[in-house]
């Protein structure tokens, strides 16, 4: 009905070998794992790894400048806990010093109710001229008789006085150690305070301009992402209009069937622009389908006289193979019988032979006491 040896159009050759091509060249581009950069902004890449190589310099001197000072701090602190200790060990070895050069026991107050010399150096209560020590006999004291009690409390009184005012004084001199160590301590406190004060407001100076400088690049980003979905979105109402304008003004919408005529002649239409077939094009398509309506009850008819006579080849078969079944089933018949006879046969001399064996071959059954001959030994 139509024509196809028609020569085909160059521009359709063309456009087909050009979409070929580009398809050998984008697999050649996306199956080469080495140049495949497709979707991928090398710069932009490249800009954000080195921002990041430097944010991270920055925060590695950072911390290098940090650990610097926790380490002066550390050795400080070690510095000033020893200072701490020898001053408590001096302190301790001044009091022990103290205490065994001016606090010996013969100038305590109560020394001599306990002196192990005490008899020694007692002196009877009366001295003559004679004898300055009188003799046992003498009878110049006696026991519980107290004669020098005024000048004895006396020089206690004064022993206690100058024993008051030499704790009087050590206790300033402690104070004024103490004082000034305390002083010592404040400064010290203070001069570490105002250190840790400054590396407290230098490391929130860094932070925040790492921050700032984050947020800035963040900004830049998102401003730079809102250009970017900005031009695309103008792309795409751009796009959206030409594309309605072309619908408008094309020959889609203007219901013309020229513009279906095909330049290969009058038998052939572009698809795209087709609005549907003629009067006479239809006539034909139903005078066609009529023929082929007729062309197919007569194929029908000839199916139905080749089923007819293939049934009846069937009922052939079916007969033939029916009379070679019972031939069969006669000589499986007259086969059984043969072999009941052979295996009776069989039989009976199995029988025999089993007879045979049991009467002349096996009539020395060995006994439970045969068996106990053997694994006697260990040979």
């Amino acid at each position: 009905m139509y024509k196809l040896d028609l020569p085909i159009d160059p521009k359709e050759l063309a456009a087909v070998e050009r979409r070929r091509n580009k398809e050998q060249q984008r697999q050649s581009r996306i199956f080469n794992a080495k140049a495949r950069t497709i979707g991928v902004d090398v710069a932009a890449l490249e800009k954000q790894v080195e921002e990041r190589r430097t944010l991270e310099r920055t925060e590695k001197a950072r911390d290098q400048a940090f650990d610097a000072d926790r380490d002066s701090y550390d050795k400080i602190a070690l510095m000033q806990e020893q200072k701490e200790q020898q001053l408590s060990r001096d302190l301790d070895q001044a009091v022990l010093n103290y205490r065994t050069q001016n606090q010996k026991p013969e100038t305590r107050r109560e020394f001599d109710l306990y002196d192990p010399d005490a008899l020694k150096k007692d002196r009877p209560a009366r001295i003559s001229d004679d004898d300055p020590r009188c003799g046992p006999a003498s009878l110049q004291k006696f026991a519980g008789e107290d004669l020098s009690e005024k000048n004895r409390k006396e020089l206690q009184t004064e022993m206690n006085k100058k024993w008051l005012s030499q704790q009087i004084d050590e206790r300033k001199r402690s104070e004024a150690q103490q004082m000034y160590a305390d002083n010592l301590y404040d400064r010290k406190r203070m001069e570490l305070d105002e250190r840790a004060q400054h590396l407290s407001k230098m490391e929130e100076e860094c932070r925040t301009a790492v921050n700032m400088a984050t947020n800035n690049f963040n900004q830049a980003l998102a401003m730079e992402a809102q250009e970017r979905q900005r031009l695309q979105k103008q792309q795409e109402e751009d796009n959206n209009f030409a594309e309605i304008y072309n619908h408008l003004t094309g020959d889609i919408l203007t219901e013309d069937p020229a513009v279906a005529v095909s330049a290969f002649g009058p038998h052939r239409v572009v698809p795209d622009r087709w609005k549907g077939m003629s009067p006479e094009q239809l006539k034909d398509i139903l005078e066609t389908q009529k023929q082929q309506c007729q062309e197919k009850q007569r194929l029908k008819e000839e199916e139905k006289q080749l089923d007819t006579e293939w049934d009846r080849q069937r009922t052939l078969a079916a007969r033939a193979a029916m009379t070679m079944e019972q031939q069969e089933q006669e000589f499986s018949r007259e086969m059984r019988k043969r072999l009941d006879e052979y295996n009776k046969q069989l039989s009976r001399e199995q029988r025999a032979h089993m007879e045979y064996m049991d009467k002349v071959v096996y009539t020395n059954n060995p006994t439970a006491h045969y068996h106990t001959q053997f694994n006697t030994t260990s040979r």
